[in-house]
């Protein structure tokens, strides 16, 4: 397992032009804060609108949330993409699906976003409950590997996914439609802020996530 790269997430939704370019960008913004260079966040869509930029609504999103909007230009999903990514996100499960009509190999790395937060949510509950002095410290330390903050990153990361299917009967929506994102393209200001108000909260739990398993710095590093 090559660990001297950085964690490669793929988001996936449909036009590429409003949902999965929010998810990445937030996703980069708040994960390079955690780790520098230790993650590389992309995306694509299914039925991409190739070339195009970010939705301006989804791009007031991004800023909003403190994320880079610029310099995005739709993808078109395809095996190539796919190839070598650590973790799909999916803004649906129909999203999921059609990721492992590519490539059924990626089954055990694929997730809805909102399926994904839900389990790590269910991880962290696990460590809390277990760490008296709290799950940022022991795992931090735990997560240290004296060979940098980098290979141990994304050594976690890597096994990340099959730990957080481990949970996934924890996990279960009320009403399987809760895992998806709705489709704001071509539709009011509103529709946006629905997709605003069920992607936040998801990437606000890969996150936390993040910070509390990421590698002590070699300064922090236990002797």
């Amino acid at each position: 397992m090559d660990t001297t790269e950085p964690v490669r997430i793929l988001t996936v939704c449909t036009g590429n032009i409003c949902r999965s370019p929010v998810a990445e960008r937030l996703l980069q913004a708040g994960l390079d804060q955690v780790v520098p260079g230790g993650f590389m966040v992309t995306s694509a869509g299914t039925r991409a609108l190739v070339g195009e930029p970010m939705q301006p609504i989804s791009a007031d999103i991004v800023r909003t949330f403190g994320g880079d909007p610029e310099n995005f230009a739709a993808r078109q999903l395809n095996s190539k993409i796919l190839r070598g990514v650590d973790l799909v996100l999916t803004m649906t499960a129909g999203h999921r699906g059609e990721v492992l009509q590519l490539d059924a190999a990626l089954l055990k790395r694929t997730f809805t976003i909102r399926e994904f937060a839900r389990m790590l949510d269910v991880l962290d509950q696990r460590a809390a409950a277990s760490a008296g002095n709290g799950p940022a410290a022991a795992l931090s330390e735990e997560n240290y590997d004296g060979g940098g903050r980098l290979p141990a990153n994304t050594a976690f990361w890597k096994g990340l996914p099959p730990r957080a299917a481990g949970v996934r009967h924890l996990a279960l929506a009320a009403d399987p439609g809760d895992n998806d994102i709705v489709d704001p393209y071509r539709r009011a200001p509103e529709v946006y802020r629905q997709m605003e108000d069920q992607l936040a909260p998801a990437i606000v739990s890969i996150l936390r996530h993040a910070r509390l398993n990421a590698p002590a710095s070699s300064s922090h590093a236990p002797s």
